[in-house]
């Protein structure tokens, strides 16, 4: 599970609104707007916060899980053609 401080430092990250997230999770605007004003855990459905996942995944997002280090989050490194 992840956070609702991890999704607004992804959109930060990302400099992404909430209606980008909106468009690109295909979940409302209004819904992630009060998801984003709890704390915690990311709450709703499990199905909304697995939307809001994906979406800022596949833009490039890593989760970073509670290690001693506390969460976080931060961008992938994109492979170039070519590279391994």
């Amino acid at each position: 599970m992840i956070s609702v401080l991890q999704v607004k430092a992804s959109r930060d990250i990302m400099g992404w609104s909430q209606a980008d997230l909106a468009r690109h999770s295909r979940v409302s605007e209004p819904t992630i707007a009060r998801l984003e004003s709890l704390e915690g855990e990311l709450g709703g459905r499990e199905a909304t916060a697995e939307m809001i996942r994906r979406a800022l995944e596949n833009a490039g997002v890593a989760f970073i899980d509670e290690n001693g280090g506390g969460v976080g989050v931060r961008l992938r490194k994109h492979r170039r053609k070519g590279s391994r």
